[in-house]
């Protein structure tokens, strides 16, 4: 399979296109704004099929058409997209600026609608987009003191899949998003000192690799918790 990971240069990203890669019919090009982690992330492929592209959502118009030329480059169709990009500042509201709060939501909301957008030719029935949110942006959910812009981004971007499901059904593209609880990760960690998450970035990985290869046989504009708890 053809498979785009936005976001895979450390934590569940990074997790996510290894497990991927043992595959060896699967082609993963993974994105990040890290080329020296991004080298070295394709340097541990074992079959030679990680592919790499430096991107930056939050400036996504400054790289869209090198990353399109990029994919095209590799893939004459894409499979699955695995949108697992994320910002993350535990601020008071109050405290933000308009450039940060603008960052956050470019990464979370912006960038990766724009990068749906623009594969989307390269889409075909049966091809599986995963957006990964989060339970603070799952409505019902309880939402904790400093997470307002990211979570409001992780609200947007889980709207969008449920209305991109229903846009693209005709097609026979399926839409899904997992809204994900705590995660020991480093952007847990640098937001959180001192706190613990149930689950680790493996464990995670595992699971949302195993819904993008087969969760669109069961699922379609679903978003989904993943989640012990609230986060």
């Amino acid at each position: 399979m053809n498979i785009i990971v936005n976001g895979g240069t450390r934590g569940i990203g990074k997790e996510i296109v290894l497990i991927l890669a043992k595959e060896r019919s699967n082609q993963v090009l993974v994105t990040g704004r890290n080329s020296n982690a991004l080298r070295q992330l394709s340097s541990e492929a074992k079959h030679r099929n990680i592919f790499t592209h430096t991107t930056d959502l939050a400036v996504f118009d400054d790289h869209e058409k090198s990353f399109t030329d990029a994919v095209r480059g590799y893939f004459t169709d894409v499979d699955i997209l695995i949108n697992n990009a994320g910002y993350l500042v535990c601020m008071d509201f109050t405290d933000f600026n308009a450039k940060e709060a603008r960052k956050l939501m470019e990464t979370n909301f912006f960038g990766p609608a724009s990068v749906i957008r623009v594969l989307r030719p390269m889409m075909k029935r049966g091809s599986h987009i995963v957006n990964i949110s989060s339970m603070g942006g799952y409505q019902g959910s309880s939402k904790y003191r400093g997470m307002s812009y990211y979570s409001a981004s992780k609200a947007a971007l889980s709207c969008l899949s449920e209305c991109l499901a229903g846009e693209f059904r005709e097609a026979g593209i399926i839409v899904n998003c997992l809204a994900l609880g705590s995660v020991q990760t480093e952007m847990f960690e640098e937001a959180f000192p001192g706190h613990n998450a149930p689950v680790n970035a493996k464990e995670m990985a595992q699971f949302i690799a195993d819904f993008a290869m087969n969760g669109n046989k069961f699922f379609n504009g679903k978003v989904i918790p993943v989640a012990f708890s609230d986060p």
